[in-house]
């Protein structure tokens, strides 16, 4: 149920959706008797959709989550394992053609590959199923294999975690496929503002993780005012923080994580 309602009611509160949904409404009642709320409807949904565009809303909303975290550094020797959570592949394009389709996200792919060439001992999971709400039996795992072989990292060294649909599910299947052992350091590689959500989740579990953030959608803090001349990349951040935000306080109010923005611990 909790995966149903993400995808369904989750996706139908993001700003871009919501606010055209906004536009459509207030377009019809100008049909009607009430045009007045219509027109108000439709003014109010064009101007938020203009803020949120062009604005810096998305980069207040992500600025928080992206800088909770800092870069990882190696100056406490090699981890044991890599995790790397999905997101990255297409998976519908890459069914469709039959060949890895990297959309978003790719800088966790690309770290990861990178640190399992410079960790040549470290055991990497790639976690990641389908998050379609109807699936077929395509998996992003499936995928997975090939395009770190093409990255050099050989395949004998990958576990691919196909079954998870969301981030409580990477946690939970990750941490019952390689069993970490008291003491081993496992790296955490997602996205800069899924971090937080991400280590709150590997912490619930009892799965202890090192945040390696990548991907970053904000610069510094200097950047977070910072306007657009791409509605498009405006309001693609928006949504992402929107989504983020409302992921921290459902996991939250639900039990899954125990702060509504995890952080670095000590």
């Amino acid at each position: 149920m909790f995966f149903v309602l993400s995808k369904t009611l989750g996706v139908m509160v993001l700003p871009q959706n919501f606010l055209i949904g906004l536009t459509v409404l207030g377009s019809l009642l100008l049909l009607t008797r009430f045009f007045r709320l219509g027109r108000a409807l439709v003014l109010l949904s064009a101007l938020m959709l203009a803020v949120c565009g062009f604005g810096p809303v998305g980069n207040l909303l992500l600025y928080p989550l992206e800088s909770r975290f800092p870069a990882w550094t190696p100056s406490q020797g090699a981890p044991d394992g890599i995790v790397v959570l999905g997101a990255s592949i297409d998976l519908n394009m890459s069914a469709a053609h039959g060949t890895p389709v990297v959309s978003t996200s790719s800088d966790r792919i690309l770290m990861t590959a990178a640190l399992a060439r410079k960790y040549p001992k470290a055991r990497v999971i790639y976690t990641g199923g389908s998050p379609n709400l109807i699936s077929d039996d395509a998996k992003e795992a499936d995928f997975a294999a090939g395009l770190f072989e093409g990255l050099g990292v050989d395949k004998s060294r990958l576990i691919l975690e196909g079954r998870s649909r969301n981030t409580y599910e990477n946690a939970l299947f990750s941490k019952a496929m390689v069993d970490p052992k008291p003491g081993e350091r496992w790296l955490l590689v997602t996205s800069a503002y899924h971090m937080p959500r991400s280590i709150g989740l590997f912490r619930k579990v009892g799965f202890a993780v090192e945040p390696c953030p990548v991907d970053w959608r904000v610069g510094t803090g200097r950047d977070v005012f910072s306007f657009t001349d791409a509605a498009e990349d405006g309001l693609s951040r928006t949504n992402l923080a929107v989504r983020e935000w409302l992921g921290l306080i459902t996991y939250r109010a639900v039990g899954r994580i125990d702060e509504l923005l995890p952080g670095p611990q000590g």
